[in-house]
């Protein structure tokens, strides 16, 4: 149970308890005089339970039971075993053996042994106990003792440990088993066979100077929770900028940096907001809905949890292995990089399918519908598909010759060169090149020769894509080695080339003055950003006439040497810039995580912050920094590892239309039909808008939602006895009601959705919700029953077009329903009753103190709950507009927390107390 139960009263003075196996919870309690009871926990002790053992000395000092429950030992001070059993011959253990003592020494019995035996024990020979000085005895002078060192406490304990007098008590950092700890007796090797997670050594540690450091705004980040939630969480410790953050306690919320990827490339942000389909579970709406509240959001985090549960029911994404167990992604065991990597491909595919869908219902008919589209294509496709040829050649001389496309590509790293440590210089153009011109020997099909052949494969590219998506495919130790052996390569050129030399792998200047190159300055502040460095800033390709491709790098010098890049685009000439970089974080302190560096453009920067200017970011989930644009291209393989590049076309923002259109309409807010089967047999709870009841911008809308719990909150009981939360429970909105606030139907429901849901509840919470087991089945539901998709849309319509949201607690609702509303849309009668540095008060005793009204008896009703705020909220103007002094409404938030305080926030029974405006008229009464 832990915690205390009720004190047991007894006969005996106890000194010895034992439960007795056989019964549940019986207790044998004995006296060292030898009285014995027997009890139960729970109940009164029986006088004629006491039972006496006559001990041979003065005192018991020991008692215990048997394994086998069928003996009591008690041991007195004169050494004497007492035994109580209930068989003459009991027995003690439940498979016991008779007792192995101690033979006697026979030294002359013992055979001979044969020393040409090299795994001859020689422990079979006794040695008697001597004082002589054995062969094994080493002198003083040869030897020195070697005790077993204790391994040094975790620096992370020692962060974050709290001292209570002489004591500390610290968070479990779970990097060790409990209660073992394992003995390195060899170093820790360097070299890994998977190159999934390398060890990590925390800042201040230095007696483990040989382990490799993870910058810290490179780890993983994680929220600590309250009981308050999130809401004093200091987000904007980990954020100064006005872009908004992900949270990352979220299912699969691994693809966060991916998320932020698609969302900073300008056309994909804006032709994927034009979309809207009537599908269910459509990822390209959901990602269209995210990217809405990233845009909105001035600094504060965004959660995607809508996106990330569609993404959960596709069933390719299952199929590929894409959706984690929160096991899985609590301890890292996935490799984060080939998951991203599928991960990449799954959504670019995905998007591709879903904005292909060409036929859009009238309720949903909008920009994204077919203004962008042509028959067959997307703009996915316009964007990332690269059109290509795929030629066979057999043996025979028969070709084969078919056209494909792909979204994105692979990186094939040169035969040989992997183990080759010779230092041989492959520039990343040339190794593109072979990736994407792949060439390869493989059996297939001849129609020819009617059989399988040997065939050469190769693939010749007709159309380059806008933007090009790379998989690095880094994967194992070799490929790590490749990338660390053409970063240490071209750091040597670099430094050949600016006029210095390296000396013990340090960077001697030769004339001590400035960085320079032959062309001019030093383009880096220091030769030490070109460290871990083989990824170009740009590439240039060009097709040419017999179907090849030309790759090269594309420097500052080339730029000043050949002019604009765009001006060579008449004759089949691109330039591509690096736009983003994922990489994947080893540490296997977290199990490792995935960051983006990403390049903001100037239309970002002119929509948050009122500047033109580009500059590279960090994201890593809700942590976001500027960074120096070495940073981005900086791998260090022992812990910083490249899974995916994004290079775009210069000038790739004047290739497309990028005018946001809102494609939801006013006739999503009209009636629809039901899911429930069941739902035509009772009455409907809400009358839908009328057109000519549309909202208008500053309307009133009274709000309520009630949840349904679908994982249980993960906590953990510290040694100091505070609860420490590891991971809050995961809600899932189930019922949605917005009230007219204003019209002659002022107070009726036009939406009271009940949301169904496919994933399994866990609590539906009867009691504070009204949700009931079936409400939100559609077989057995009489409830009017939508799609979460559906109603979503209805509030970001109303949100839309400006109405003003009046609700209790509307902080928490819209936050599980994963919806971003501007601050001067929201009219919370939380905070308007509220004083600084006090409690929250809650909706049932606001109503009951200020409108006489008791809600919420036995279980919520939303429609109540909004109808209640909408009331109080014009309450709440009528006191703010009466009052002359500016102090008025100070002294009547004063008497409410006084009256709150006295009645312990609690509203009184209809036979205790009437509500303080019944109590005021009563007393008048009195005293006429």
């Amino acid at each position: 149970m832990m915690r205390a139960i009720t004190p047991l009263q007894v006969h005996v003075d106890p000194a010895f308890l034992r439960f007795i196996p056989t019964y549940t919870s019986r207790l044998a309690i004995i006296s060292q005089s030898g009285q014995c009871q027997f009890c139960e926990p729970t109940g009164l002790a029986n006088p004629a339970d006491i039972f006496h053992v006559n001990p041979v000395g003065p005192l018991l000092m020991t008692f215990d039971v048997s394994a086998s429950k069928q003996a009591l030992a008690f041991g007195d001070s004169e050494g004497c075993v007492h035994l109580w059993t209930d068989s003459p011959e009991p027995s003690f253990n439940p498979y016991s053996r008779e007792t192995e003592f101690a033979l006697p020494c026979l030294v002359d019995s013992l055979p001979p042994l044969d020393w040409s035996q090299e795994l001859l024990p020689l422990s079979l020979i006794p040695v008697p106990l001597t004082t002589d000085a054995m062969l094994s005895d080493w002198p003083a002078a040869n030897s020195a003792p070697a005790p077993r060192r204790a391994p040094p406490v975790d620096a992370e304990i020692l962060r974050t440990m709290k001292k209570v007098g002489f004591i500390g008590y610290a968070p479990n950092p779970r990097t060790r088993l409990r209660n073992q700890i394992p003995y390195r007796l060899k170093e820790s090797d360097n070299e890994f066979d998977n190159f999934s997670q390398v060890m990590e050594s925390p800042i201040g540690r230095e007696e483990e100077p040989h382990l490799h450091m993870v910058s810290k705004k490179y780890r993983k980040v994680t929220i600590k929770y309250s009981k308050l939630g999130l809401e004093d969480f200091d987000f904007k410790h980990y954020n100064k900028t006005l872009f908004a953050g992900l949270e990352p306690h979220i299912p699969n919320a691994y693809c966060n940096c991916m998320i932020q990827v698609l969302y900073f490339l300008e056309p994909v942000r804006c032709l994927i907001q034009n979309h809207l389909c009537q599908k269910e579970f459509c990822l390209a709406c959901e990602l269209a809905f995210l990217f809405h509240m990233l845009d909105l959001s001035r600094g504060d985090p965004c959660q995607g949890s809508n996106f990330l549960r569609a993404f959960r029911t596709i069933p390719e994404a299952s199929a590929l292995g894409l959706i984690l167990a929160d096991s899985d992604e609590a301890s890292g065991k996935g490799n984060l990089a080939r998951l991203i990597q599928r991960w990449n491909r799954f959504i670019l595919t995905q998007l591709h399918q879903d904005m292909q869908e060409l036929e859009v219902p009238q309720a949903y008919r909008g920009a994204g519908g077919s203004s962008f589209c042509s028959s067959g294509d997307s703009v996915i496709g316009q964007l990332f598909s690269c059109e290509m040829e795929n030629c066979s050649l057999c043996r025979c001389g028969s070709e084969t010759v078919r056209a494909s496309s792909t979204l994105l590509f692979t990186l094939s790293y040169p035969e040989g060169s992997i183990c080759d440590k010779t230092g041989k210089n492959y520039d990343f153009a040339q190794v593109l090149k072979r990736s994407v011109c792949l060439e390869q020997n493989t059996q297939a099909w001849c129609d020819s020769c009617e059989r399988y052949q040997p065939t050469i494969q190769t693939r010749n590219i007709r159309h380059l894509p806008d933007i090009l998506v790379i998989n690095c495919e880094v994967n194992s130790s070799k490929e790590a080695d490749f990338w660390r052996l053409q970063a240490e390569v071209a750091f040597k050129i670099a430094v050949k080339k600016y006029g210095g030399e390296i000396k013990n792998k340090e960077f001697v200047l030769a004339d001590r003055k400035e960085l320079r190159s032959p062309e001019g300055p030093l383009c880096c502040s220091s030769i030490e950003e070109l460290k871990n460095v083989w990824l170009p800033f740009s590439i240039r390709m060009k097709m040419t006439k017999n179907k090849g491709l030309d790759v090269c790098n594309w420097t500052d010098e080339h730029e000043m040497q050949w002019g604009p890049a765009r001006a060579e685009e008449e004759h089949g000439v691109c330039v591509y810039d690096l736009m983003a970089t994922v990489v994947h974080i080893l540490d296997s302190r977290t199990g490792g995580s995935l960051v983006a560096h990403i390049k903001v453009g100037e239309t970002y920067h002119q929509r948050k912050e009122g500047v033109t200017h580009q500059q590279w970011y960090l994201f890593n989930d809700f942590l976001i920094e500027p960074i120096d644009k070495y940073e981005a291209v900086q791998f260090d393989m022992n812990w910083k590892v490249p899974a995916i590049l994004y290079y775009v076309k210069r000038d790739l923002n004047s290739r497309y239309n990028l005018n946001i259109k809102n494609p939801i309409e006013a006739s999503v807010l009209l009636a629809e039909a039901s899911l429930a089967r069941k739902q035509r047999k009772t009455h409907t709870t809400f009358i839908p808008l009328m057109l000519n009841e549309m909202p208008q911008l500053g309307d009133l809308v009274g709000l309520d939602a009630e949840f349904v719990t679908l994982n249980e909150e993960e906590a953990e009981l510290r040694s100091d006895g505070t609860k420490s939360t590891i991971k809050p429970s995961q809600m899932s909105v189930a019922r949605i009601t917005c009230v007219r606030g204003q019209g002659p139907n002022e107070g009726i429901p036009f939406i009271d959705d009940y949301i169904s849901t496919q994933e399994q509840v866990v609590d539906y919470l009867t009691q504070y919700s009204g949700i009931k087991p079936g409400d939100l089945d559609a077989k057995i539901s009489s409830k009017h029953l939508t799609t979460l998709k559906s109603t979503y849309l209805k509030l970001r319509f109303l949100i839309d077009i400006g109405v003003k949201f009046v609700g209790h607690g509307l902080q928490k609702d819209f936050r599980v329903i994963n919806l971003m509303v501007p601050k001067d849309q929201v009219l919370d009668t939380v905070y308007l009753f509220h004083m600084p540095r006090k409690r929250m008060i809650s909706l049932r005793f606001l109503a009951w103190y200020f409108l006489d009204l008791k809600i919420q008896g036995e279980t919520h009703d939303s429609i109540e709950d909004a109808r209640t705020a909408l009331q109080l909220y014009r309450k709440y103007l009528e006191l703010s507009k009466n009052g002359t002094e500016p102090e008025s409404f100070h002294k009547v938030l004063k008497g409410l927390y006084e009256k709150g305080r006295k009645m312990d926030w609690k509203v009184p029974e209809p036979e205790s107390q009437t509500s303080p405006k019944n109590a005021a008229v009563f007393s008048s009464v009195l005293a006429l």
